[in-house]
């Protein structure tokens, strides 16, 4: 999956600033703060498409190409690429903002894999969208 050069379109599933809890003791936010980020603005278009419950299975390809600091804006856009029988694709991409900047920079990419899942936790059936569902 090659880094994405251009924002996407649409507005940001999630957005947040990067803190100091955050980070390692080099002042970068951890990667596993910014994928579980990721997770969740994925998790909000799994919801959507699977009109309830569902789980992370996999996650693919995450690539940290830029760090993030302290007090960056983060903004995670997420978007339907695929479905399977009870489980669904979703590109995720987070960039990063300055505090006191307009400039955003794409910092991490993947595609997280979710699947539909029932009251008792086991896998069902997602009925495929008739449009693309994005945040």
């Amino acid at each position: 999956m090659s880094v994405p050069l251009v924002r996407p379109l649409g507005e940001p599933a999630i957005r947040t600033i990067a803190m100091p809890a955050d980070t390692n003791p080099s002042g970068d936010v951890f990667g596993g703060w910014l994928m579980s980020q990721m997770d969740l603005g994925a998790s909000i278009v799994a919801a959507r498409v699977a009109k309830g419950r569902c789980s992370t299975v996999a996650v693919e390809a995450m690539s940290f190409v830029a760090p993030v600091r302290v007090g960056d804006e983060v903004s995670v856009w997420a978007h339907l690429v695929g479905t399977g029988r009870t489980s669904m694709r979703i590109e995720v991409s987070a960039w990063r903002r300055p505090r006191d900047g307009d400039e955003l920079t794409c910092v991490t990419h993947a595609t997280f894999t979710f699947v539909a899942i029932d009251e008792a936790g086991r896998p069902r059936a997602v009925v495929v969208p008739t449009r693309t569902i994005d945040v």
